[in-house]
């Protein structure tokens, strides 16, 4: 994995695509009103402010060999058709539907799925979302390869798992359009119509850590999104809490590893809700150079294969001790 540089200083010929207005703003820091999200990065370029800077990014490392064939192999994924709605519908209740489909899911080439209700206030302004229920799928990277981030494999291996997230969230759709239902699938990395890390929050995931990212039990922040929208009636999965807040306040791996120090040191107010927060401002601009990042997920300790449990069950052995404060 590349070592924290003292200094990074973004290219000029990128900061001369710098819209006028800051991304922390877009995104609503330090607003204490509850608002849904402005879309920022992974839309389509021409309604962004940062969409120059979206379409530069694919001008660095286009002939990485690593990202180029991960690419290559994505693209049947993205272009696989699902399949359309077929027959009439079968009826089931809310719990036969989410045993059947937690049953279908097993057989999948997924790591975590869960569900939740569609929330108003995650789908981003401007967009719509209309069905009632989000399957979330987690898409766990490769530990071996992931470390190796910001370089070309380490952003191959990033490709491959959301390649495996568009095939599986369209497999998991097709299971619902051929029971008579219409499903729609999303993978990453475009955004789609709605912020899916609060649904995999909601539907127990796990929790935010510090550096804006999902921790898990099981595979730390090592892991991808992707999700299919239906109105199949569901019975929402539980959220899950596994003591990150307490981990990340002494934690400071990922900050001392974040080569622009993007990684806020405190909660902030973002959008009404006081959370952790990555300075977008600063993370870009390294991103963009780097053809990806992901440094802060690879180096969480959550993130090495084994050691989740482990840390999951010494914060909860913490929050039991009688001394505790509250």
């Amino acid at each position: 994995m590349t070592a924290k540089s003292d200094r990074f200083e973004p290219k000029r010929e990128q900061m001369a695509l710098w819209p006028d207005i800051s991304g922390n703003a877009i995104n609503g820091l330090g607003e204490r009103a509850v608002r849904r999200a402005s879309p920022i990065y992974w839309h389509d370029p021409d309604t962004l402010a940062h969409g120059a800077l979206q379409k530069w990014f694919y001008t660095q490392n286009p002939d990485d060999p690593h990202i180029a064939k991960a690419r290559k192999a994505r693209q049947k994924y993205l272009d696989a058709e699902v399949p359309p709605v077929t027959g009439a519908p079968v009826r089931r209740s809310a719990a036969e539907w989410t045993s059947a489909l937690l049953a279908h899911a097993a057989g999948l080439d997924l790591d975590l799925v869960g569900i939740a209700r569609v929330d108003p206030d995650w789908v981003f302004e401007g967009h719509t979302v209309t069905q009632q229920y989000a399957v979330m799928i987690g898409i766990a990277h490769d530990y071996a390869e992931i470390r190796h981030v910001p370089n070309g494999r380490g952003g191959a291996e990033v490709v491959r798992q959301y390649a495996r997230g568009a095939r599986v969230a369209k497999e998991l759709a097709g299971w619902f359009r051929l029971q008579g239902h219409d499903a729609t699938p999303h993978g990453g990395p475009m955004a789609g119509p709605m912020l899916l890390i609060p649904a995999a929050l909601a539907c127990g995931f796990g929790e935010l850590g510090k550096h804006g990212s999902i921790i898990n039990a099981q595979f730390g922040s090592s892991f991808r999104l992707a999700c299919v929208f239906t109105d199949v009636p569901l019975v929402p999965t539980r959220a899950a809490r596994i003591g990150v807040d307490d981990f990340c306040k002494n934690c400071q791996v990922c900050s001392r590893a974040c080569p622009p120090d993007a990684i806020l040191p405190e909660k902030s107010w973002v959008r009404g809700r006081r959370r952790w927060y990555v300075d977008f401002d600063r993370c870009l601009p390294y991103f963009n150079e780097n053809f990806g990042c992901g440094i802060c997920i690879a180096v969480c300790p959550f993130s090495r294969p084994g050691i989740g449990p482990g840390l999951v069950a010494k914060l909860a052995r913490r929050r039991a001790r009688p001394d505790r404060k509250a």
